[in-house]
């Protein structure tokens, strides 16, 4: 069992419960001229290069980080290929692009030289369970229910602006 962002459209996995919410946040340098502005949108993201994932992965799934297109359609350039967060994080402290992350990043990636937005129309990101259909137990099953019961966590991510 693990925990991952929606969405997944593999049909091995079982989707489970949604555990974590959050509006996605930018990562931006603390220096960036978007730290300049009053409020940042999505529409802002078409004039500044986002990192990509130097690892396959399925396209439909980087869209939700990494997107190519605003909300209003403009294209949004794709920058360095990365592979991990630390990758990341330097190539976003070094101003050669933005980085539109989890909410949680904010709180959990304090990093000298970054800095986090909150785009007001961002999109809110969800974790779920998730595992391989082919492994459901009924451990498996009463941990998600458990997880299911509990209700998903709200508001990662609110600190670190």
């Amino acid at each position: 069992m693990a925990t991952s962002w929606l969405p997944i459209r593999e049909p091995d996995l079982v989707v489970g419960p949604v555990v974590a919410t959050a509006p996605l946040v930018l990562m931006v340098a603390t220096d960036h001229p978007l730290t300049r502005r009053e409020a940042v949108g999505m529409e802002d993201l078409a004039e500044w290069p986002l990192p990509h994932s130097a690892v396959p992965i399925p396209e439909y799934w980087q869209q939700t980080l990494v997107p190519t297109h605003t909300p209003g359609g403009r294209p949004i350039r794709r920058g360095p290929k990365v592979s991990s967060i630390q990758e990341v994080a330097a190539v976003v402290a070094a101003g050669e692009a933005v980085c539109l992350i989890h909410g949680d990043a904010a709180h959990y990636y304090r990093w000298p030289g970054l800095r986090y937005l909150h785009p007001y129309d961002a999109p809110t990101g969800h974790w779920v369970l998730t595992w391989p259909a082919a492994g459901q137990t009924a451990l498996v099953r009463a941990l998600a229910q458990a997880a299911r019961d509990a209700g998903p966590s709200t508001g990662l991510g609110t600190t670190g602006q």
